[in-house]
C-alpha cells in the first residue's frame, strides 16, 4: 500500500523533479506514491508559482503540531460548537473545517456528533438544529459494535478518492420491515455499477461475507478496495479481503457521506423496494431485475453513459 504521508526525502525528490518539468504522473511513480497525493501536496504546501521542499516540510510540521496533539472539549470549544449549531445551523464537519482553516483548536466532527447525541439524551435541543435531525443514524445511541482488526478509511489509498481507476467498491445492506431480511448492495465508485443479492438469512456476517466474495469473484483482478460502514454484518471483513486479495476499509462512525455513492444507489433501489415493506415479497429474480435496470440508467455524472457500459469498458 502506498503511503499518502510524504517524508522530507520525498519532498526533496518532488522539488527536483518538478524543476526539471517532469510530468506529475512520472513524479508519482519515481517518488512511489499516488498521483493524487502529488497534486494535493502542490496545492496545500506549494508556493504560488513554485514548489520548495523546505517550505513544504515546514508547513506540514506546523500542521502536524497544531492538529496532532490530543484535542479535548474545553468550555470555550463547547460554547463555540453550540453557538454555531444553534445560531448558524453549521454541521459538525463545517465547524471542524472552519477551525482548521483559521488555526483554531477543535475536536473531530465525530466527537461533535457524540456531543449532540449526549445532549439529546439529557433533554437538550442541539439535535433539532442539525440538517438531518440525526435521522441518518439507525442504530441505538451508545451501541458500539466491536469488529476486530478494522482498518480505518484514513489508511485507504488516496487514489480511491479521485475515482481515477475502476475497482474500488462500497458495500452496504438494505433492511426490510421490522429489521427482518436484508439485501446486500455493492457499488463500484468510478462507474456506479451495482451488484445486488437478497440475503435469505438477513444480516448474518458469515453469509454476507460469502455472498460478497461470490458476487465479486468474477471481477477479482480489479477489486482493489472495499469500504463499508461499522455494522456488525461486516465482522468477517478479513475473510472478504483475503479471498478477493483486496483492501477492506471502514468509514468513520456516523459518516455516511464517506460512502456517498452507495447511499445514493440505495435510494435508487428504494424506488422499487419501498421502506417498510416485507422482503419476503421479493424473490432473487426480481432483485436481479432491479440491478439490471439501475445499471442501464444513463447518469448525468457519467455524461449520460450507463454504469454497465462504462464498467465493462473500464475492465477492458
Amino acid at each position: 500500500m502506498k503511503n499518502k504521508h510524504l517524508t522530507s526525502v520525498q519532498r526533496n525528490q518532488i522539488e527536483v523533479l518538478l524543476k526539471t518539468k517532469t510530468p506529475v504522473k512520472k513524479v508519482a511513480e519515481l517518488v512511489k506514491t499516488d498521483k493524487s497525493t502529488i497534486y494535493r501536496e502542490i496545492k496545500r504546501n506549494g508556493k504560488k508559482r513554485s514548489y520548495s521542499a523546505n517550505y513544504a516540510q515546514e508547513l506540514s510540521d506546523e500542521r502536524k503540531e497544531r492538529f496532532g496533539r490530543l484535542r479535548k472539549f474545553t468550555p470555550e470549544i463547547i460554547k463555540f460548537i453550540k453557538e454555531k449549531i444553534t445560531k448558524e445551523q453549521w454541521s459538525p464537519k463545517q465547524i471542524v473545517g472552519f477551525c482548521r482553516l483559521n488555526d483554531q483548536d477543535m475536536v473531530s466532527h465525530e466527537s461533535i456528533y457524540q456531543l449532540i447525541r449526549q445532549d439529546k439524551l439529557e433533554g437538550g435541543t442541539l439535535w433539532m438544529h442539525t440538517r438531518h435531525k440525526l435521522k441518518h443514524r439507525k442504530r441505538p445511541v451508545g451501541g458500539k459494535v466491536n469488529i476486530k482488526n478494522k482498518v480505518s478509511i484514513e489508511l485507504r489509498p488516496a487514489i480511491v478518492d479521485s475515482k481515477e481507476r475502476c475497482g474500488d467498491w462500497e458495500i452496504d445492506t438494505i433492511i426490510g420491515k421490522d429489521r427482518k431480511g436484508a439485501i446486500l448492495t455493492i457499488t463500484e465508485r468510478k462507474t456506479g455499477f451495482l451488484l445486488m443479492e437478497k440475503m435469505e438469512n438477513g444480516k448474518q456476517a458469515e453469509g454476507l461475507a460469502k455472498a460478497a466474495v461470490r458476487m465479486l469473484l468474477a471481477y477479482k483482478k480489479t477489486v482493489h478496495t472495499i469500504t463499508s460502514d461499522n455494522g456488525a454484518e461486516f465482522a468477517m471483513h478479513e475473510f472478504i479481503a483475503e479471498k478477493l486479495d483486496s483492501g477492506f476499509y471502514f468509514a468513520h462512525p456516523y459518516s455516511s457521506w464517506e460512502r456517498g455513492l452507495n447511499e445514493y444507489t440505495n435510494k435508487l433501489i428504494r424506488q422499487y423496494i419501498l421502506k417498510g415493506t416485507n422482503f419476503d415479497l421479493y424473490d432473487s429474480q426480481y432483485i436481479k431485475k432491479i440491478q439490471h435496470k439501475i445499471n442501464r440508467r444513463p447518469r448525468e455524472k457519467l455524461n449520460f453513459l450507463t454504469p454497465v457500459k462504462l464498467f465493462y469498458a473500464s475492465l477492458n
